[in-house]
């Protein structure tokens, strides 16, 4: 007779493998019913848990895996740097890989690292992300990963910026301009930082008279080819607001660009804020708006909690948001509204 798995209980109990999953590992997220349910299926099929295994599993080899989606973006580079150096301190060896933000190639990825015995994954997610197939990776494998920067999953480990904070304090420092409209270009469509980043902004132009209308705002890629695209779409549209908001400061480049190429000048013409405050943006001219979401202090943050986790089986996921901090330069500082 073959040996009962964790999809036959899922499967008899009538819930995802990842319910399952937590139900083993007493997540206080499911409920009580569900719990009841799974833990039946699992005395009726005679399921038995290999601690024994898992533990085997959990030797430590001393090294990190980190999967990011493009290292070409110096805020992922800056986080990088963060989380080796802080794995170092530790006596870990980091491994890198890049997803490309393609899900495959990010489960490839996943796979990989755990064949190399990682004792712990550090997780960008890519776009379209799914519990299911990572939470099999962590039951057959005893390897805890969390998410950093963008998540997909409440259920697993979280550490990134307070994007909603960020927002609205973008928000208002816009509306304290006397602006009347603001656009948002840039970001993939629906990334959990993008959404909070939207959510954050809408609440900062709250009562304010200032015009933002998420469903009109340009998803892109998030580079600076994203940014001149998101905004040449909209200026051919014939809209010209008071402000452009850049998904990240990697996106203002192309803003940048492609409104000195229509003769418009960022910070007079236009007023022209973004976020995350990477090294580049007080040196551009004019000097770039920007709120911190401090990469360096998320990526340490980040290999702590993932450190403490390797040696911490609790179930219950754990979450770490970063407070910004808005940095006003000329790009808002210098402009004035439009008679």
């Amino acid at each position: 007779m073959s040996k009962v798995t964790l999809d036959d209980v899922s499967r008899a109990a009538g819930v995802s493998r990842s319910t399952a999953s937590l139900v083993l590992r007493g997540s206080s997220r499911i409920p009580e019913s569900t719990s009841d349910r799974v833990r039946l299926a699992m005395a009726e099929l005679g399921y038995v848990y290999n601690r024994h295994a898992a533990n085997m599993r959990r030797s430590e080899s001393m090294t990190l895996g980190l999967i990011v989606t493009d290292i070409r973006n110096p805020y992922f580079a800056g986080l990088t740097m963060a989380i080796e150096e802080a794995a170092h301190e530790a006596g870990y060896t980091l491994l890198v890989g890049y997803s490309r933000d393609d899900v495959e190639r990010q489960y490839q990825q996943l796979e990989t690292m755990v064949q190399q015995q990682v004792d712990g994954i550090l997780l960008l997610p890519a776009m379209g992300s799914d519990l299911n197939p990572i939470c099999g990776i962590i039951d057959r494998s005893a390897v805890p990963v969390l998410q950093l920067a963008r998540y997909f999953s409440e259920e697993l480990d979280y550490v990134g910026p307070d994007n909603i904070a960020a927002g609205q304090q973008l928000g208002r420092h816009l509306s304290s301009l006397g602006a009347t409209s603001a656009v948002l270009i840039g970001g993939p469509e629906h990334s959990s930082a993008r959404a909070e980043r939207i959510k954050g902004l809408e609440s900062g132009f709250s009562g304010s008279g200032v015009t933002f209308d998420a469903n009109r705002s340009e998803a892109t890629r998030n580079n600076a080819a994203g940014g001149s695209e998101g905004i040449a779409r909209v200026l051919d549209q014939g809209i010209w607001p008071d402000c452009i908001i850049a998904y990240s400061d990697a996106v203002a480049l192309g803003i940048y660009a492609e409104l000195r190429r229509r003769n418009l000048e960022p910070g007079r013409d236009v007023s022209v804020a973004s976020f995350d405050d990477i090294a580049m943006a007080q040196l551009l001219l004019p000097p770039l708006t920007s709120v911190s979401t401090y990469p360096e202090l998320i990526g340490r943050k980040a290999a702590e909690l993932l450190l403490a986790r390797i040696r911490d089986s609790s179930p219950e996921p754990q979450r770490s948001l970063i407070e910004p901090a808005l940095k006003v330069r000329a790009s808002t500082a210098q402009w004035r509204p439009r008679n």
